[in-house]
C-alpha cells in the first residue's frame, strides 16, 4: 500500500461550465470540466507535491470514466475509488459570469457517491495517510454516507492521525437546519482544526463574533479553529494563539467556487509543513485569492513554486 499525506472523500461530479453569459437553460456552447469540493482539495494538495487520495464511488458510465482519469491526470491516487453498474455519476451545469456567484444547478439524486456506505471502507487505505480532510457534504447525502464519514473519522483518529473539517454546508440536502447542525458538530468536535466560513459559524453555533466561534469548538476539544472572512482573510486561535491574517488583493474576481477549498489546500500543507498556524492561514488566504481569479473550481490553484512566487509581495501583509 502506498504511504499517502493526506486523504479525503466525497462525490465528484461532471461539471458542464456555460461558455457565454446568460440563463442556463438560453446556454447553447458549455465546456466539460470536474467538480466537487474534496476532489478541488485532493488535486490543491497534488499540485503542490504532496502525495494525495481521494475516496468515492462512480457509476460506470462516462462521466465516472472521465472523473478517474481526469484525476490520474492531476496525480491523486484513486486506488480506493469504487465503480458501480447500479447506480450513475452526478451532474451539474453552472453559469458564467464576469463577477460574483455563477449559478448552479445539480443532477446528483441516486448518485453512485450517494451509495457509499461503512462496507466500502477500507481501513488499510485509511491508515496509509498521515491526514484526513473531510467536509459536510458526505454527511448530507444520505444516512450510509454518514455512516460511512463517521466511520472512516474514527478509523483515522484511532490511528492518531490529524484531520481537518470543513463543514461546507449545503442545506438543500439535509432534512432540516436543526439536523444539519446537530450532525454537523457532532462531526466537526471530533475533528482537530475546524474551518468553518463566518456565515457557517453563525448558523452551526448561534453566536456571532469569530472569537466566540472559535471558543465553541475549543471548549469541546477541537485543537485549532479557523474561521474563513472572505476577502477580509481569516482568524484563527488555539489554546494558545490566536490572531488574524489579512486577505489578500485582487484585482478581479471571476469565480468564487472553489475559493474555500483552495483555503483549506494552502492551511492543511502549511500544517503538513511544519509551519505555524499563522503562516498557514495566509497560505491559505493566498491560494484562495488565486482560485477566485479563474472560472474553473480549482484551475487557479498553484503549483508550490507559483505559489512562492505569488506571497513574496504579500509577506509584509500578514499581521
Amino acid at each position: 500500500m502506498k504511504n499517502l499525506d493526506v486523504i479525503t472523500f466525497g462525490e465528484a461530479m461532471a461539471m458542464f461550465m456555460a461558455e457565454e453569459p446568460g440563463e442556463l437553460h438560453q446556454v447553447i456552447h458549455y465546456t466539460r470540466e470536474l467538480a466537487g469540493a474534496e476532489t478541488n482539495f485532493a488535486i490543491g494538495m497534488a499540485k503542490l507535491g504532496f502525495q494525495s487520495g481521494w475516496i468515492s464511488k462512480v457509476g460506470e458510465d462516462a462521466f465516472g470514466k472521465f472523473i478517474k482519469e481526469r484525476l490520474k491526470q492531476k496525480n491523486v491516487n484513486i486506488d480506493h475509488v469504487l465503480t458501480t453498474p447500479d447506480y450513475p455519476t452526478g451532474f451539474q451545469i453552472k453559469s458564467k459570469v464576469f463577477a460574483g456567484d455563477p449559478e448552479v444547478q445539480y443532477f446528483r439524486k441516486g448518485s453512485a457517491a450517494s451509495q457509499l456506505s461503512v462496507e466500502d471502507a477500507d481501513q488499510e487505505y485509511v491508515d496509509s495517510a498521515e491526514h484526513l480532510h473531510m467536509t459536510g457534504i458526505p454527511l448530507a447525502l444520505a444516512s450510509s454516507t454518514r455512516e460511512f464519514a463517521m466511520h472512516v473519522l474514527k478509523l483515522i483518529k484511532s490511528s492518531g492521525k490529524s484531520v481537518s473539517f470543513d463543514p461546507n454546508l449545503r442545506p438543500s440536502l439535509w432534512n432540516s437546519e436543526e439536523e444539519m447542525i446537530r450532525v454537523t458538530n457532532e462531526a466537526a468536535v471530533q475533528t482537530d482544526y475546524v474551518l468553518p466560513g463566518m456565515e457557517e459559524g453563525e448558523i452551526l453555533t448561534g453566536r456571532t463574533t469569530p472569537e466566540a466561534i472559535a471558543d465553541f469548538y475549543l471548549e469541546q476539544g477541537v485543537k485549532g479553529v479557523v474561521v474563513k472572512l472572505g476577502d477580509e482573510g481569516a482568524y484563527f486561535k488555539t489554546s494558545s494563539e490566536e490572531g488574524y491574517v489579512n486577505g489578500l488583493e485582487v484585482s478581479q474576481v471571476v469565480d468564487t467556487v472553489g475559493a474555500g477549498d483552495g483555503f483549506a489546500v494552502g492551511l492543511v500543507s502549511g500544517l503538513l509543513d511544519g509551519i505555524t498556524l499563522k503562516d498557514a492561514v495566509f497560505r491559505g488566504n493566498a491560494i484562495g485569492a488565486l482560485a477566485v481569479q479563474s472560472p474553473g473550481d480549482n484551475d487557479g490553484y498553484p503549483t508550490r513554486d507559483a505559489l512562492e512566487t505569488y506571497i513574496k509581495p504579500y509577506l509584509k501583509g500578514a499581521k
